[in-house]
């Protein structure tokens, strides 16, 4: 099929053309796709850097490209080349283990709510503040934003 102004188009991002973008000490990531109620990234977390307990009210799409990390709940360790189906509603937190940084391909769609020891919640993200802190990281850098991602 021939893209005319009216059809849809594939809009390619080179993932390792793309600037990691810091979020918070020890992590970091790589936008590749935002929508109204999703959005897709690499995250970087590096060694001993701990997800606190949160809950996603959408599902998560996750593929371990390299290092590790361990869910704390269970101790289980996902490495490189696992996949990991998170249904809407689950709660888990988990820290990367090893000497490398755990890279990590996400596919996401509603809020990650972010629990207190009580459950309460006390910080939640989206696509909508994903998209905002990446625009503010390249407005701060000087450089352009992606056009798929502006």
């Amino acid at each position: 099929m021939i893209a005319t102004a009216d059809a849809p188009t594939a809009h390619p991002i080179d993932a390792l053309a793309q600037a990691w973008v810091p979020l918070r000490p020890g992590l970091s990531f790589r936008p590749l796709h935002f929508a109204e109620d999703g959005y897709d990234l690499q995250l970087r977390v590096e060694p001993g850097t701990v997800i606190p307990r949160h809950r996603h009210s959408g599902e998560v799409h996750a593929y371990t490209l390299s290092g590790s990390r361990e869910i704390i709940e269970t101790g289980e360790i996902i490495g490189p080349g696992v996949f990991v189906h998170e249904p809407a509603g689950n709660v888990d937190s988990w820290r990367t283990v090893g000497d490398e940084p755990c890279v990590i391909h996400i596919s996401l769609t509603g809020d990650i709510d972010y629990l207190d020891e009580r459950g309460q919640v006390i910080g939640t993200t989206n696509s909508a503040s994903a998209r905002a802190a990446y625009l503010a990281w390249c407005a701060a850098q000087g450089v352009a934003p992606h056009p798929a991602l502006a």
